[in-house]
């Protein structure tokens, strides 16, 4: 058994301080004012003592993949280091966002083909089979144009392959590019000799003309998936006809909605809501977009990701407690006990209970940033930190 003393644990409720928190065979079995029976004591010298983060959307890994547009790295390499940075940021369960795209006006990709989203999916689910640190699963974002997919995403359900199925609609002139102008811009970045070669009217000409999915098809994924217990999300929600339609189609997760009014109008509807942790960090979306902290102030976001940047979920939570005075426990929910909650995995994780499985952390706060120096994975360490000065 494990003890860990002298840290402030925070619950889904409350702050809990002056116990110390039992761990054994790889679970939370107590709240004890003593130690006695622990094989082992760890002090947390007055830290916090918080759940690990649980991250349900995230695309990082592809740059740890291809880290230059013709550079590729081999997967597994790509996966044991990333998850170490992983760890040292707090994520102990990361869903690997991974797109599986029709065109490529958003930067040709070696990672989006189909042959290498089939490969990361059984990369992720092999990979608890063999030496790992952290609960890997996979995400998948299908493209509503993409239809000749149908099939492969079926056949990736049945043989229990994906974890959380997002349909995205990255069409011009709504969702997250209703601004034409902001749309033109990010493409031509990503995808500049594209652009210039065939003229940005044929890229909104193909997207007025392309083939989506049928509602029926959507529905037919979803209702698969549910029967598998895996989540379905909708992308950049706008409008309130795309709620109601994501509504028909069993959508469970609203990601991304683009606006405060849309926000709220998901959480009645029964959606959960999720917001980027680097919005808040910066103040703004980069697409100009819903503001994040606007979002979490008018308590319209159940939900923070890390999107891009893992390192900004634990900052989020603290820069929000420490700026606006939300609750600690309040903010580490969004990131933890919610996400879990919204996976249909908070029966073993999410928060620090009687009974989970025990993923936690101890934070220090050192010159006004939150930092990792301990970090259990099913009661087991799986890394240890100490800053000096």
């Amino acid at each position: 058994m494990i003890a860990i003393k002298n840290g402030k644990i925070i619950t889904p409720n409350e702050i809990v301080e002056g116990k110390i928190l039992l761990i054994e065979e790889g679970k939370i079995v107590g709240f004890s004012d003593n130690a006695k029976g622990a094989e082992r004591v760890v002090n947390a010298h007055g830290r916090w003592i918080m759940p690990g983060l649980i991250d349900i959307h995230s695309d990082k890994f592809e740059q740890y993949i291809q880290p230059r547009p013709t550079s590729q790295i081999d997967f597994e390499f790509a996966l044991k280091v990333f998850e170490r940075d992983l760890l040292s940021v707090g994520i102990t369960t990361m869903y690997h966002s991974i797109s599986l795209l029709k065109n490529e006006f958003f930067g040709k990709s070696m990672i989006r083909t189909k042959e290498n989203v089939i490969k990361i999916a059984n990369l992720l689910a092999n990979i608890h089979n063999r030496n790992h640190l952290i609960h890997h699963r996979f995400h998948l974002r299908l493209e509503i144009d993409n239809i000749e997919s149908f099939d492969l995403v079926k056949n990736l359900i049945q043989k229990e392959k994906i974890n959380l199925l997002s349909f995205m609609d990255h069409t011009p002139g709504q969702g997250q590019y209703s601004d034409l102008a902001i749309y033109r811009e990010t493409i031509s970045k990503l995808s500049e000799k594209e652009v210039n070669e065939k003229g940005f009217e044929y890229i909104l000409n193909y997207h007025k003309n392309k083939e989506i999915f049928s509602c029926e098809q959507l529905v037919e994924l979803t209702e698969l998936a549910h029967a598998n217990k895996i989540a379905v999300a909708s992308h950049d929600d706008d409008t309130k006809g795309k709620l109601e339609l994501n509504k028909r189609i069993g959508v469970d997760i609203s990601e991304f909605p683009i606006t405060l009014e849309i926000a709220k109008l998901a959480r009645e509807y029964g959606y959960y809501t999720v917001v980027g942790a680097v919005n808040i960090l910066r103040g703004n979306s980069h697409t100009g977009n819903l503001s994040a902290t606007e979002a979490i102030l008018e308590d319209c976001a159940d939900i923070i990701c890390s999107d891009y940047y893992p390192g900004a979920v634990l900052q989020s939570i603290f820069y929000m407690h420490n700026n606006y005075k939300i609750p600690i426990s309040k903010m580490v929910n969004k990131a933890t006990l919610n996400p879990a909650k919204a996976t249909k995995t908070d029966q073993h994780y999410g928060s620090i209970e009687l009974g989970k499985k025990a993923d936690i952390l101890i934070v220090e706060e050192l010159d006004n940033y939150p930092v990792i120096t301990h970090v259990f994975i099913d009661g087991r360490t799986t890394s240890r930190i100490e800053y000096r000065r």
